[in-house]
């Protein structure tokens, strides 16, 4: 009988580079939602204390998770994915589903759920375990590239009636990755790719959610006080921080200037207190880590845990480099938070599971190497 859980150490440096990130998020959080929070609730440890809850939650998952062996995740993969898909319809469903900023994104369950989260990872695990199971099909016959495709054109249509269009371009991303990774022809993945584009591309000219977005981000001083005000205030506060920033704690655009400072927008009071050196420690971590998890991608043996370490470290490079690109009036404002760093206990600690499930396939890759 196959052990389920092993004790030969796991990639040190990915747990390490995610402890540094992760404490560097709770510093964060609290120093730039103190102001909003003593406003709103007359608490100023009212953010911190929750992402200190999930952060903890997250830790246990992750510690644990890295004993089990990954490979128990092919058997419930198509369960997971079809309750993802559930929870993706239950959020629309008006009772059920929140608004909050126009948006129906997240299911009351005292603290808020954000479904998206975790089909995210679904999918990867998914994708990894159809794709390595069917891999010979998916690398000869563009039918077996469509199949996976449904799956995430029907998500795509659940994400856009939320709507969550970052969500939609993340998980459209990893898709086309894993299937590249795992081996379908390019131009397969070309055609299928220029279809959808060509739909999103649609979605954002017909629909005044992603055209507002659009004309903000060619020019945010054309409606300054409303539209335009987020990426107008994140340019003062990145600005503002020069090379070393104004200190920990010492943010002036948190005091109620910057709207979701604590949210989607963290990385711009980052800039302001730390400063382009701060900047530029965070991104090297978030290249390090995803650094790390590729290694465990192409050290595994497995199709699965290849494809499924894969998966799992280019979302985390996709979501930091979107966050940063919004951020910074690189890329068109979207709502996506920043991993690790960004106040939501759901993101927090499904990245942490993520993490969980790196440092397992870590384990076996090691294995594997030595035995070959």
């Amino acid at each position: 009988m196959k052990k389920l859980f092993y004790t030969k150490p796991f990639d040190y440096w990915i747990f390490v580079f995610t402890l540094m990130l992760v404490s560097l998020g709770i510093i964060m959080v609290f120093s730039a939602s103190t102001p909003y929070a003593k406003m709103a609730f007359d608490n100023i440890y009212y953010f911190l204390n929750k992402q200190l809850i999930a952060a903890g939650i997250g830790l246990i998952l992750m510690i644990g998770l890295s004993f089990i062996d990954y490979r128990l995740l092919k058997l419930i993969a198509l369960l997971f994915i079809g309750l993802c898909f559930l929870l993706l319809i239950a959020v629309l469903i008006p009772g059920i589903g929140q608004i909050y900023n126009g948006a129906r994104r997240w299911i009351d369950l005292g603290p808020g759920f954000q479904p998206s989260e975790f089909f995210k990872l679904a999918l990867i695990i998914f994708l990894s375990y159809s794709i390595s199971k069917n891999q010979e099909k998916v690398s000869t016959s563009i039918k077996w590239v469509l199949y996976h495709l449904t799956f995430l054109a029907i998500a795509a249509v659940l994400l856009l009636a939320e709507p969550h269009l970052s969500a939609t371009i993340i998980i459209s991303i990893i898709t086309f990755l894993l299937l590249f990774i795992g081996g379908a022809k390019f131009h397969h993945l070309m055609i299928c790719g220029f279809v959808g584009g060509a739909g999103l591309v649609g979605f954002a000219v017909l629909t005044d959610y992603t055209n507002d977005r659009l004309t903000i981000f060619l020019n945010p001083f054309k409606d300054p006080l409303d539209l335009g005000y987020q990426l107008i205030q994140s340019f003062y506060a990145i600005g503002a921080g020069g090379l070393l920033g104004r200190g920990l704690g010492k943010s002036v655009q948190k005091f109620l200037y910057m709207p979701e400072q604590h949210n989607d927008f963290i990385f711009s009071i980052l800039a302001e207190e730390l400063g382009f050196i701060g900047c530029l420690v965070v991104i090297l971590l978030f290249f390090l880590l995803v650094y790390r998890g590729m290694r465990v991608s192409i050290n595994t043996k497995d199709p699965f845990g290849k494809l499924l370490a894969g998966g799992i470290s280019c979302l985390f490079f996709i979501q930091a480099i979107l966050n940063i690109g919004v951020v910074t009036g690189a890329l068109p404002t979207t709502g996506i938070s920043l991993p690790f760093f960004s106040f939501g206990g759901t993101s927090l600690v499904v990245n942490m599971v993520e993490i969980g499930l790196l440092l397992s396939i870590s384990r076996h890759a090691k294995r594997s190497v030595k035995k070959s």
